[in-house]
């Protein structure tokens, strides 16, 4: 199972919003095939593993009633952009199935595992389901909690500001840590932010990075109608979804049935704060700089309004030249 774990560890930028999954062929503890899911919209990684072992039947092996699957998640049992892997493993022969975790879409959920055992095969479920459900941690959170998980992401002076009151720009944090942000990005789903910091920064908001990577999807909360015109990078080669809701609560509840899984959000001060008062914030990333801003600076937080009160605890947090970086969790 560790091996299928690691193989699935391999597609996390490219398989999102669907989880990571891995799967392995046994026979007599030797692998067959291996097989991963390893683009949204593409085969799950049973199908995968069926068809490369395929291609060692008569050699490697005379039956596929004498392998084992081991797979990181429930198989799925309906048609979506792909076809039920439950169909492809009856059909294959294969008698034995291991599952790490059971899949908490309730699509999915315990239907995969039951057809296979409707149909006399032998499954076994729950090995390292710990490490499966943390490796998918967006998916799993996001079907617990019938709504995607949310990060904010800001970048802050020593003394705790945002950006210059006067509006000239400057770069708070070093460059490697902007090029931090750009991996950070690269995990989620999609990336959320106001009016203000699409007018103000004209941000493009994008995952550039040296690797593949289904770019994060862009929703901006805004009533504003002439944002193109200021904002024309970060509406550059991409669809944006615009939200004039006000009422945060209400947006993301909206996302429930969505494909997200995940939102990053990055914006100013009054929205970042909008969200953490309305306990919205699961995860909450700081990179702060060594240098300060002065009274020239807007606050991130007011003095009650500290991270710790609002039920956040310090994760890790870490050097990136001469900026740190830290990962607050919501308690």
């Amino acid at each position: 199972m560790l091996r299928a774990i690691s193989l699935a560890d391999a597609y996390k930028y490219t398989a999102k919003p669907n989880p990571v999954v891995g799967a392995l062929i046994l026979k007599d503890e030797i692998i067959i095939s291996e097989g991963a899911h390893e683009r949204f919209g593409e085969n799950h990684a049973e199908i995968n593993a069926i068809e490369a072992a395929n291609k060692q039947f008569g050699k490697s092996f005379e039956s596929f009633a004498d392998l084992i699957l081991i797979c990181t998640l429930e198989p799925c049992n309906h048609s979506g952009k792909t076809g039920p892997c439950t169909k492809a493993i009856i059909d294959s022969g294969i008698k034995r199935v291991i599952i790490g975790s059971e899949d908490p879409n309730p699509i999915v959920a315990g239907k995969g595992i039951d057809k296979l055992i409707e149909n006399g095969i032998n499954v076994e479920v729950g090995l390292c389901k710990n490490l499966v459900e943390r490796q998918n941690k967006f998916f799993f959170f996001k079907h617990k909690n019938k709504r995607p998980y949310l990060t904010a992401k800001i970048a802050s002076s020593a003394d705790g500001k945002s950006h210059k009151k006067d509006g000239s720009s400057t770069w708070i944090t070093c460059e490697e840590s902007r090029q931090d942000v750009q991996r950070v990005r690269a995990k989620y789903d999609a990336i959320l932010t106001g009016g203000n910091t699409v007018r103000d920064d004209n941000p493009r908001m994008n995952a550039r990075v040296n690797f593949e990577v289904n770019q994060p999807k862009k929703i901006l909360l805004s009533n504003k109608h002439d944002l193109k015109k200021t904002g024309n990078n970060f509406f550059k080669d991409t669809e944006v979804q615009v939200i004039t809701e006000t009422n945060l609560k209400k947006i993301i509840s909206s996302f429930q049935d969505s494909e997200y899984c995940s939102i990053l959000i990055e914006a100013g001060p009054k929205l970042v704060n909008a969200f953490l008062l309305n306990d919205l914030i699961d995860e909450l990333i700081i990179y702060q700089s060594q240098d300060l801003l002065g009274l020239n600076g807007v606050d991130w937080f007011k003095k009650d309004n500290t991270i710790e009160n609002l039920g956040f605890k310090l994760e890790s947090s870490y050097k990136i030249k001469t900026d740190t970086k830290y990962i607050y969790k919501k308690c």
